[in-house]
């Protein structure tokens, strides 16, 4: 605490955000003046936070009070001293800080995804193992539209023009957007956020950020301060940033890749390859991976939008196959040296809390090595025309999966997976209630 009172001081700080992230992945917290963080004034949260929908929806009384105290007591938040970040785009000097939460008897509160995520690395330093992953995080740009039932469509580059079709790498198109990335750039730098290479995607004004690799509470961290920036510049831009799974029909979806290796702890060397090729536990853990992804998919591809990114023969993988260097299968392993042998998992959307799919990612490969169980041979050919049987690619499936889960539920905890579970469902019910416009055109004058 000492420390974030001084880095305040040196910058001036005159107001701090106090935050944490939820279910969904949306900042909750408390905004206090510089001095009354720094007089130590205890920042409190209503456990409740943890338990609302995307739509901001708390999930029903009868089970939310099955789930924490009928009295809907306060969580105290915690600052943590690696979580504190300038905001750029601020008119005053302001700081987010990322705070852990806790219950009032002062242990971890399990809701958080952020202790979910301390919990499953926990797992690995328990084995002596220290997991590295590296996020690359897809988004659309989009003309800022407040009308919810017009198209979204690519707002306009440089030239004055819009995108009407598929700029995969393109530079000229990036270059369309050079101010925008200029400043996520400038940005990251004044908040160092480790961000690497852009490149366009095959949507139309769609892009990819990726970051360095790091230790996965970093690297969550940074994901979650990414996409509040990121949403941020494109504001000072005139249109908006959207990391929605499928923001556009006919357009790819936006996925966030998570690549994943494990250091020994003692000697800093990977252990999914030596030089004799790759090692048993790195084909643990893509049998891992292939088993238990099933059974968090919900994790994954955590709301309604999520499922209509997963369709046979686009960018999207609709399967649990792995190969090296072949981008149609959900779990593909880049040509590398053995120092940087890695698994890309390629399954969970943007829209995913980035705290919840990297514990889940690493719960599967843990579980695999645990269990060693042997993946699938693997793959040398194109599979992304064909849905794996294997996959719940629906919501309803999902959540079934993730429900009846011995393993998972004994790993997060039952009550963090029933809670879980009734804030994608709220959103769910809210969904069925709004008729689109696709039943209107196909259904009105036809059933």
């Amino acid at each position: 605490m000492d420390n974030i009172k001084q880095w305040l001081t040196e910058h001036n700080i005159e107001e701090v955000q106090c935050l944490t992230s939820d279910q969904t992945g949306v900042a909750r917290g408390k905004i206090v003046p510089t001095s009354t963080f720094i007089d130590g004034a205890k920042v409190k949260l209503a456990e409740g936070s943890m338990l609302m929908a995307g739509s901001g929806q708390l999930i029903e009384d009868d089970i939310l009070f099955s789930l924490i105290d009928e009295r809907d007591m306060d969580m105290i938040l915690k600052p943590v001293d690696e979580g504190c970040y300038l905001l750029p785009w601020a008119q005053k000097p302001t700081a987010m800080i990322i705070h852990d939460c806790y219950s009032h008897l002062g242990h971890e509160f399990d809701l958080s995804p952020r202790n979910i995520l301390k919990k499953v690395i926990a797992l690995y330093e328990q084995q002596g193992w220290q997991p590295i992953v590296a996020p690359e995080m897809e988004l659309y740009l989009t003309q800022t539209c407040t009308d919810p039932n017009i198209p979204l469509q690519p707002p306009k580059g440089r030239s004055g023009y819009r995108e009407c079709g598929r700029q995969s790498f393109g530079i000229e198109a990036t270059d369309e957007f050079a101010p925008f990335i200029d400043d996520v750039y400038l940005w990251a730098d004044e908040m160092q956020l480790r961000l690497d290479a852009v490149v366009h995607e095959e949507g139309r004004a769609q892009f990819e950020f990726n970051l360095v690799h790091g230790d996965p509470l970093t690297m969550a961290d940074q994901v979650f301060v990414f996409k509040r920036m990121v949403r941020e510049a494109a504001k000072k831009h005139g249109f908006t940033a959207t990391f929605m799974a499928k923001p556009i029909s006919g357009q790819p979806g936006s996925a966030m890749h998570i690549h994943q290796s494990i250091l020994d702890a003692n000697t800093g060397k990977n252990i999914f390859a030596n030089d004799d090729g790759d090692t048993e536990l790195f084909h643990y853990f893509i049998g891992g991976l292939q088993t238990y992804i099933p059974e968090v998919m919900a994790i994954f591809a955590p709301n309604v939008n999520s499922y209509k990114r997963f369709v046979a023969g686009i960018a999207a993988p609709v399967n649990l196959q792995w190969g090296l260097e072949n981008r149609t299968v959900g779990l593909r392993v880049p040509e590398s040296p053995v120092q940087a042998r890695r698994i890309e998992n390629r399954l969970p959307g943007a829209d995913s809390n980035p705290y919840l799919a990297i514990a889940a990612s690493m719960l599967c490969g843990y579980l695999g090595m645990m269990e060693q169980i042997t993946p699938s041979k693997p793959s040398l050919h194109k599979c992304n025309k064909t849905r794996s049987k294997q996959l719940p690619l629906n919501f309803d499936a999902a959540l079934s999966r993730m429900a009846a889960s011995v393993k998972i539920n004994e790993y997060l905890g039952e009550r963090f997976v029933q809670a879980f579970i009734e804030t994608r469902k709220t959103d769910y019910e809210n969904y069925k209630n709004v008729v689109s416009s696709w039943e209107r055109q196909y259904l009105l004058n036809i059933v």
